[in-house]
């Protein structure tokens, strides 16, 4: 998704200021995608371990609503991300623009890769020359999780598969 006018703009690292943050932060750590300890602070000595976040989009649209031109516009930036991670095997897509932006970035069809939290979708892509493991959750803005349409739970069982998979299991 784009970053939060109180967070990531602010701060430079995404999800560091925003509420967000605490959920995103303290599961990166539960399933060793992080260490050190989240203080809401660029410089709280926090390290990603096997991962790295990055946004679909770069700004902060009006309305947190992106335009199609607007996500199309950053896809370039996401692409050169990816591309450059040589052991990419696992994506973790926060809502369904970054689950849309992740398949165009890596030519692949949305419509044969339906979003739905928790499901996974495993695809050659060929820009990479490799199999990818895409899985979805529902972002984990004040809004899901003030709603109820994403728990803590249900996030943290997103990244408990993506651990799996990258530890080499199926389950």
């Amino acid at each position: 998704m784009a970053p939060g006018a109180a967070g990531a703009n602010r701060t430079g690292r995404p999800f560091t200021g925003d509420e967000a943050g605490k959920l995103f932060y303290s599961t990166l750590a539960e399933f060793g995608f992080s260490r050190g300890v989240y203080e809401a602070r660029p410089d709280d000595g926090l390290e990603l371990a096997d991962c790295l976040v990055a946004n679909a989009v770069r700004c902060v649209p009006p309305q947190n609503k992106p335009l199609a031109v607007e996500i199309a516009t950053c896809r370039r930036f996401l692409v050169s991300s990816l591309e450059n991670l040589p052991r990419l095997r696992c994506v973790v897509a926060l809502g369904r623009i970054a689950h849309d932006s992740i398949l165009r970035a890596l030519s692949q069809k949305t419509s044969v890769f339906p979003f739905a939290h928790g499901r996974e979708h495993v695809f050659v892509a060929e820009t990479l020359g490799r199999e990818v493991a895409l899985i979805d959750s529902y972002h984990c803005s004040r809004l899901n999780t003030n709603t109820g349409a994403l728990t803590p739970e249900m996030f943290r069982a997103v990244f408990a598969r993506a651990r799996a998979l990258l530890d080499g299991g199926s389950d």
